[in-house]
């Protein structure tokens, strides 16, 4: 399946979702704060990046946009969690160059469809046709 970087300060939040996302089958580099998220990116090149929006250091735009800004990670889809859901801050996020927002309480099959949807994998860990891919 994929690798997907899933930074989330929330200790509890970040067990859970860490488990969803290997229970799916994925690979997942697991960390607290925006700072070693951007470290995390730039050395392994993860297939997408879940990145909390409120985080210490480096906030999920933050370092949303510093990938965006290095060529090994400007095409790494992001998909930014927060309980931030207004219009402006979907917005603030997809001008960050966010992929994809969802905001918390979100159920863990919409999370995996979105994980799934952006690194070109169905549920049988096959390739999408239609993705980069294939």
């Amino acid at each position: 399946m994929a690798t997907v970087l899933l930074a989330e300060d929330d200790d509890a939040v970040r067990e859970l979702l860490e488990f969803m996302l290997t229970g799916a089958g994925h690979t997942v580099l697991s960390c607290g704060d925006g700072d070693a998220a951007l470290r995390l990116a730039l050395a392994r090149h993860p297939d997408v990046a879940v990145l909390d929006v409120s985080m210490p250091g480096r906030s999920g735009l933050e370092v949303c946009a510093a990938m965006r800004a290095e060529p090994a990670t400007a095409r790494t889809p992001v998909l930014l969690v927060t309980a931030r859901g207004t219009h402006g801050d979907v917005a603030d996020g997809l001008r960050a160059g966010a992929t994809d927002y969802v905001v918390k309480p979100f159920g863990a099959g919409d999370l995996l469809a979105r994980v799934d949807a952006l690194t070109g994998w169905d549920r049988l860990g096959n390739a999408r046709p239609h993705s980069a891919r294939a």
